[in-house]
């Protein structure tokens, strides 16, 4: 929880107008009803010049629902939900890699925004870089999707291309990005991997983990 005393939800609701940039693709994902098809979703914000918001925030969700918090205030990454804590009981390293991983992060957006900055030209003012990514599974037919895409000053700014394993720059300042990711083979095999096999590895098991939890509450999964 946040240490400001913002509450989840004020604190998710911040952040998902931050990611704004999502736009219709965002809806689609989290308006979807019914019991086949999960989503796991990480939304990362880093911000410069936001006065009374962390530098940088993660919230992951489950099918709509927030299961992961960090901030940059607190330093602290914590399950919202008890059977997250279940689901990864079995890795006593979890939580400390998960941190780890965020505190490198916080550094990469903190740069990518001065690089980002040069190229638009901008010197000072309110500026924020955005990351969104996850995977989405049918549990009936067991169709696996992943999406990545990246956003600043709330435009999209280079977006992952899963089939073609190349980057889309729908900015100009974001084309040299694109010419050094899309010769970078290491680099989209291993997100190709990720988005389609290791969060789907970890969607599952956090669905089968809250199964229970989602039934006793009516949330719809």
């Amino acid at each position: 929880m946040h240490h400001r005393s913002v509450s989840l939800s004020s604190l998710h609701q911040s952040t998902i107008r931050l990611v704004s940039w999502i736009g219709s693709d965002f809806q689609m994902f989290v308006g979807i009803e019914g019991a086949m098809t999960h989503f796991l979703q990480y939304f990362y914000t880093g911000s410069s010049g936001i006065p009374e918001f962390p530098e940088f925030v993660v919230v992951g969700m489950i099918n709509d629902v927030p299961v992961i918090h960090y901030d940059s205030s607190s330093r602290r990454a914590e399950p919202t939900q008890d059977w997250i804590k279940k689901a990864t009981e079995d890795d006593p390293q979890y939580w400390a890699t998960e941190i780890q991983g965020f505190n490198n992060t916080q550094q990469t957006f903190r740069d990518d925004i001065e690089t980002a900055k040069q190229r638009f030209s901008q010197t000072g003012g309110v500026h924020v870089v955005q990351l969104f990514y996850g995977c989405e599974w049918d549990d009936e037919y067991e169709d696996v999707k992943g999406f990545l895409q990246y956003g600043y000053d709330g435009e999209d700014f280079i977006v992952f291309d899963l089939k073609t394993q190349t980057w889309i720059a729908p900015k100009e300042q974001a084309v040299r990005t694109k010419l050094k990711w899309d010769h970078d083979d290491d680099l989209n095999m291993q997100t190709k991997k990720y988005l389609t096999e290791d969060c789907v590895g970890w969607l599952k098991k956090y669905v089968n983990y809250g199964r229970h939890s989602w039934k006793r509450t009516g949330i719809k999964i």
